[in-house]
């Protein structure tokens, strides 16, 4: 199922100059927000994501990611937090706790996106929708992009 776009001229930005990575205690182990950037660097040249949106706190095992879509009525806010929720949850071990939000103030539709995004029922849910599943899938994992 693809939709048509959009937003069908999105700014795009220059990749960010990168700064070599410290290797924690764990060494290749540790989760920062470089190799989140480096997961999810379409969202990060759309400016949907940027280093500064994202706060991991290793102790509590803890990921907050903010976005912001590229439109204030963006249909695709959900889908975005789907894709990213699915392909941090294939990325990191399960003892993270992953937390995704609307950017406050970038949707309309702030508080239910937020809602589903971070109640578990509502993610099975959604990603049992065939359709949607589906959509999450080839955001995901398109050769397209």
């Amino acid at each position: 199922m693809t939709l048509g776009l959009i937003n069908a001229n999105p700014v795009v930005h220059a990749k960010k100059e990168r700064v070599a990575r410290n290797e924690g205690p764990h060494g290749d182990d540790v989760v920062d927000p470089l190799e989140i950037y480096d997961i999810l660097l379409l969202l990060f040249l759309l400016s949907v994501l940027s280093e500064e949106s994202i706060t991991v706190d290793e102790k509590l095992g803890r990921i907050l990611i903010t976005f912001t879509p590229t439109i204030q009525h963006c249909s695709m806010a959900t889908v975005i937090g789907l894709c990213l929720r699915v392909k941090l949850k294939e990325c990191f071990p399960p003892h993270f706790k992953v937390d995704i939000k609307v950017a406050p103030g970038s949707h309309a539709d702030e508080e239910s996106v937020n809602k589903l995004l971070n109640d578990k029922e509502r993610v099975v849910a959604a990603l049992e929708n065939p359709n949607l599943h589906q959509l999450v899938d080839e955001c995901l994992y398109s050769k397209e992009l």
